[in-house]
């Protein structure tokens, strides 16, 4: 099935814009911890955008519309716990190219990325993320949360091991020789931090979303 056309806002990057293709995008915030980039669904949608700022449309400026459409008796912003770290991966194909990055969540400052690794899935990508975020947290000796938005992610970590029906061949020895590796280091590693849903409809993306939906 083809994918949808999108429209790349890029508000801080090596040349800001507006892109209709992600590898155009890609090209203007890569290594760039302070980038400022979201897709649209339609051309208007991301002109509006462009011209308004990414305050109202990037991170936290994502508040006001969130908060329209949050089930009743949840998606408190309070409910946030902003010292932490919130992991996503971006893909490209599923399975695909596949990179991921952890992100201080009060400020959204890049912490690790990792990729793009030639081929894998978005669970594994994710799975990946927290248990990296986990060992970059036990290295500093701390015990904040770990949020991520992969339901299948966060019970792997907690049942130590992955169920994924990617193959194991050349064009994916890459994915699984780091997976073996983090499933290794979760079954000879404890920690105290906790690995939390981010609730998506109630808060917005996570503050790791690489702006690829």
């Amino acid at each position: 099935m083809m994918a949808k056309s999108k429209y790349y806002v890029v508000w801080i990057g090596k040349s800001p814009g507006i892109y209709t293709n992600w590898t155009e995008c890609q090209a203007q915030v890569n290594h760039m911890n302070d980038a400022k980039f979201k897709s649209f669904d339609s051309k208007s949608e991301a002109e509006k955008a462009y011209k308004e700022g990414w305050k109202l449309h990037w991170g936290q400026g994502q508040k006001s519309k969130s908060a329209r459409v949050k089930p009743v008796g949840s998606g408190n912003l309070e409910d946030i716990d902003f010292n932490s770290i919130s992991v996503d991966v971006g893909t490209s194909g599923n399975p695909g190219p596949v990179e991921y990055q952890g992100v201080d969540t009060r400020t959204g400052e890049v912490l690790f990325a990792v990729g793009p690794v030639s081929r894998g899935t978005n669970n594994l990508g994710e799975f990946l993320a927290i248990v990296h975020a986990l060992a970059y947290l036990k290295k500093q000796g701390s015990t904040k949360t770990v949020y991520s938005d992969s339901v299948n992610a966060i019970n792997w970590v907690k049942k130590k091991a992955v169920s994924s029906t990617l193959e194991r061949d050349e064009s994916t020895a890459e994915i699984w020789t780091l997976v073996d590796r983090a499933v290794r280091w979760l079954q000879t590693n404890s920690y105290e931090n906790k690995v939390s849903k981010w609730e998506t409809k109630a808060w917005g993306e996570i503050k790791a979303d690489y702006g690829r939906k």
